[in-house]
C-alpha cells in the first residue's frame, strides 16, 4: 500500500509549542489522529497571527482548507513537549500550502513526530466563491521572507 509522503521544506519561519493535554487522548492512550489536525489548525492560527493576518483576513481575504495529510511518524503521549514548525509553500493564484512539522523535544534528543500539511484556499466569504492570494501573502508566509 502506497504511503502518504510529505515533503519537508528547508525552511520555516514560525514555531510554537503546543500542550499535549489529557483529553487529546484516545483509547490507546496516545495523541488521537483527530487532534494533531487540531493542534495543527492552532499552530496555523498563531502563524497567520504572527504575520499579521487572520483566517478570516488574509489582506482582504478569508481562508478554507481544501485537503489535508498527514503523516504519523511517532506516537505522542500526556505531558509530551512539542514543538510545532510552520511555513507555507506551493503558492497558486487561489491558494497555497501550509506544512507543518511535528517534534517531539526530550531531554535526549529531538525527533519528527508527525508532519502535517493543509491545502488552504482564498476565499470571499461575502460572494461565496474563491478568490486570489492577496498582494503581499506570499512573501509575508513563505520562507523567502526572511
Amino acid at each position: 500500500m502506497a504511503r502518504i509522503k510529505i515533503e519537508l521544506p528547508q525552511k520555516f519561519i514560525f514555531q510554537t509549542r503546543v500542550p499535549i493535554r489529557i483529553t487529546d487522548m484516545n483509547y490507546g492512550n496516545h495523541l488521537g489522529n483527530d487532534r494533531v489536525l487540531t493542534l495543527a489548525h492552532e499552530a496555523r492560527v498563531q502563524f497567520l497571527q504572527f504575520a499579521g493576518y487572520s483566517e478570516l483576513d488574509l489582506s482582504g481575504a478569508g481562508l478554507i482548507m481544501a485537503d489535508t495529510a498527514i503523516e504519523f511518524r511517532q506516537e505522542i503521549f500526556y505531558g509530551d513537549e512539542i514543538r510545532v514548525s510552520v511555513v507555507a509553500n506551493d503558492f497558486t493564484n487561489f491558494g497555497f500550502d501550509i506544512i507543518y512539522l511535528f517534534e517531539k523535544i526530550t531531554t535526549e534528543k529531538t525527533t519528527i513526530a508527525a508532519v502535517v500539511k493543509t491545502g488552504m484556499v482564498c476565499f470571499d466569504y461575502s460572494k461565496r466563491k474563491v478568490t486570489k492570494v492577496p498582494a503581499g501573502v506570499e512573501a509575508a508566509l513563505s520562507a523567502d521572507k526572511a
